[in-house]
């Protein structure tokens, strides 16, 4: 059996189960740096994603609970574009990825894990970083800590002020 060693993981699989969205739930908490949302806007926030697929991997998440991009004022539309080109920004400065994956799934059939609120992931990509490990072994290996990721975006963030 093979064993991959990931501390952090403890607070998720011992926590109780809440009911009601996640992403509302941090909209409305003052706890920025604990949930790891690095911006908030008018219409949005950014957040990093606490299960990501790759290391950087941010959510932009609408701060209306609405689960389709058709109910967006166009005022909304545009902040929370923006909001991805920032955190897009921001990460090419930080991490220097080869890409991005930006997109939005919409339904659960379409990989939503939160489907009733609308979010645009943006997904740093590298060349190779899709190894053997999830191939073979069904395993993602996320190189950084979300806290040491949140530190450096912050401070990128402070300096363009």
């Amino acid at each position: 059996m093979d064993k991959i060693w990931a501390p952090w993981r403890i607070n998720y699989v011992t926590q109780k189960k809440r009911k009601g969205c996640i992403l509302c739930r941090i909209k409305k908490a003052a706890a920025d740096k604990k949930n790891f949302v690095i911006l908030r806007s008018s219409h949005c926030y950014a957040v990093l994603n606490t299960f990501p697929y790759n290391n950087g991997h941010f959510m932009v998440v609408s701060n209306r609970h609405i689960c389709s991009l058709d109910k967006l004022s166009d005022g909304q539309i545009l902040d929370m574009n923006k909001t991805v080109i920032k955190i897009k920004n921001v990460l090419k400065k930080v991490l220097s990825p080869n890409g991005f994956n930006i997109g939005i799934n919409i339904g659960r059939v379409s990989g939503a894990g939160v489907d009733k609120h609308l979010h645009i992931h943006v997904v740093p990509r590298w060349l190779g970083d899709t190894n053997f490990m999830p191939v073979t072994a069904d395993t993602k290996i996320v190189s950084q800590s979300l806290g040491a990721l949140y530190t450096q975006i912050r401070k990128c963030l402070q300096e363009k002020k």
